[in-house]
């Protein structure tokens, strides 16, 4: 189809972007290094890092990986939280021209187990705290080299000691474990400091991550993101920021990460973007202590946060959030799951910044899409395709509908995975003829060339044979002023094939369910609104944060 998005892109965007400027990660690793050397780069639980440091760090482990007779192309997996050892780690691989294999430290010994023999991962990162979990399964898997870090390794002397000791000790957070052949984070870097890494050859067409889906639409899988994917979207994505930016902007950009690294939207817009502009990552541990979270907010003066929904109404939900100072903050962007209006409304209201939305898949490395920098409003939409890139809305029998009618969104663009690891079947199933990937998300593109999202193919309720979508259910729910949290999953029901079914968490422990029935009557339409209504004091969360529709469904099933 045209791009008629283009049209409405904003002053500066280019409609294209050039996908090779790079040749590898590393290249572009080398450039920032040199060009931001002493600048901060990271910062953890009071501790910085230059880029100078992060460059001899991660030189230093790459080398130590090479020393262990491991070569270019094979995996290294990395299961950590956010902190400052990551990125030393993660640089380490790359440079050296082998494959990062993030793994969300929460996994259980069964996902664990699967993506280290699905990956053929040679070695691992580990926070010492859920290396139980590895020596539970790593004599069922290639594993052969392990990495044990502390979370004090790069604190200082003292107060990494200090750290270690009241993680280890008063808060018992580090369950025992044993491993045969281990070593410490802080004793390979040391022992690394006098090896020479050696320079292998990288080009667009190699590897970079195995970056493994969340398994929601079947066994976890692992997208092959090549050099050239990633380098093209951060390329992309620096197109859409360069015309919002001021050189100030640039020279002190800091960005809260709270979001884990290892997942896809925060490794490329937090992680990697930072390192392409120069920017500083303040790492966030532990989110989900959001006093502990708002008070290291109050210690920055930050450009940018990223978040998923749920994030962003748990910090408004601190009293001590509206007391920050938001002078700094130029872009608040969320990801991962669809905003909600009342969230957005209420975050432009206390940091008078607003939400501005962006969409993507792990197999798109993630940026599709994202609106305007420059929003005045909140617009419900995913935005515009980014430069380089065409969204299809396409039937099941892959043909492009006409705008403003409901189906699949297809995209095709540089940052589109090269396929699933080991799985043509597949990679084959997940493309159209013409090159498009099938994100399995239903959407509406209107005559501007704005996307909005309706649902997830598979989470769409038939109720009567209307088609009833959970997204539309839970922002309206969330209007009410008494609801903290909620999730609209379908049911089986003998008169209507499937009913609604609302799981909610409240804000006013008051709020009845007569209260919401009436709000819903006001809001919807007769078949749409809940015919069952259930208390929860929480929901199953993803690690990002992402309500887990499925997880309802299938205890309702059980």
């Amino acid at each position: 189809m045209e791009r008629i998005w283009l049209k409405h892109y904003p002053a500066g965007v280019p409609a294209d972007i050039d996908p090779d400027k790079y040749q590898s990660i590393r290249d572009l690793f080398e450039e920032s290094v040199a060009s931001f050397r002493d600048r901060p780069a990271y910062y953890c639980m009071g501790k910085e890092i230059t880029f100078g440091d992060l460059d001899l760090m991660s030189k230093a482990f790459g080398a130590w990986l090479q020393g262990q007779g491991l070569e270019k192309g094979e995996r290294v997996a990395l299961m950590m939280p956010n902190v400052l050892q990551y990125p030393v780690a993660l640089f380490g691989i790359l440079r050296a021209g082998m494959v990062v294999v993030n793994v969300n430290p929460l996994y259980t010994p069964r996902e664990l187990e699967h993506q280290l023999r699905d990956s053929g991962a040679k070695a691992i990162v580990i926070l010492e705290n859920f290396a139980h979990t590895l020596e539970q399964v790593i004599a069922r898997t290639p594993v052969k080299h392990v990495v044990v870090a502390a979370m004090g390794d790069m604190l200082g002397l003292a107060k990494g000691a200090l750290v270690n000791f009241v993680v280890r000790n008063v808060k018992k957070m580090v369950p025992a474990f044993q491993f045969d052949h281990a070593m410490r984070f802080n004793v390979v870097l040391a022992a690394a400091s006098g090896m020479t890494l050696a320079r292998v050859e990288i080009g667009p067409g190699d590897i970079a991550f195995l970056q493994y889906t969340g398994g929601t639409t079947g066994v976890s899988k692992g997208a092959m993101l090549l050099n050239r994917n990633i380098t093209a979207n951060l390329t992309q994505v620096d197109a859409w920021l360069d015309p919002f930016l001021s050189d100030y902007d640039r020279k002190n950009y800091i960005i809260i990460t709270a979001l884990p690294l290892y997942h896809i939207f925060s490794l490329t817009v937090n992680c990697l973007m930072m390192l392409k502009i120069g920017g500083k990552n303040v790492l966030i541990v532990n989110p989900r202590d959001m006093p502990g979270f708002v008070k290291e907010l109050a210690k920055h003066k930050y450009t940018t946060i990223t978040g998923v929904n749920t994030l962003f109404n748990g910090l408004m939900n601190d009293p001590n959030f509206d007391k920050l100072d938001f002078s700094a903050l130029r872009i608040s962007n969320g990801g991962g799951m669809a905003v909600q209006k009342a969230v957005a409304e209420k975050w432009k209201k206390i940091t008078g910044v607003t939400l501005t939305e962006g969409y993507g898949l792990t197999e798109t490395s993630p940026v599709a899409t994202t609106n305007p920098l420059d929003a005045k409003e909140f617009s419900g939409s995913i935005g515009l395709p980014v430069p380089s890139t065409e969204i299809s809305i396409r039937d099941d029998a892959g043909n492009e509908l006409a705008l403003g009618e409901p189906g699949e969104i297809c995209i095709r663009g540089p940052q589109v995975m090269a396929g699933y690891w080991q799985r043509p079947e597949e990679t084959a199933n997940a493309m159209t003829a013409d090159g498009f990937f099938r994100s399995g998300d239903v959407g509406i593109m209107d005559e501007n060339g704005h996307t909005r999202i309706v649902d997830r193919k598979k989470d769409m309720i038939l109720v009567s044979g209307f088609n009833v979508y959970p997204n539309e259910i839970e922002g309206v729910v969330m209007m009410h002023p008494g609801v903290l949290e909620c999730a609209a999953v379908g049911v089986p029901d003998e008169h209507s094939s499937e009913a609604v079914k609302l799981f909610v968490v409240r804000k006013d422990p008051e709020l009845s369910e007569k209260d919401l029935r009436e709000h819903c009557h006001e809001n919807l339409t007769g078949y749409k609104c809940p015919k069952h209504i259930e208390f929860r004091t929480d929901l199953p969360k993803t690690n990002v944060g992402k309500i887990l529709r499925r997880a309802l469904r299938d205890e309702k099933a059980a």
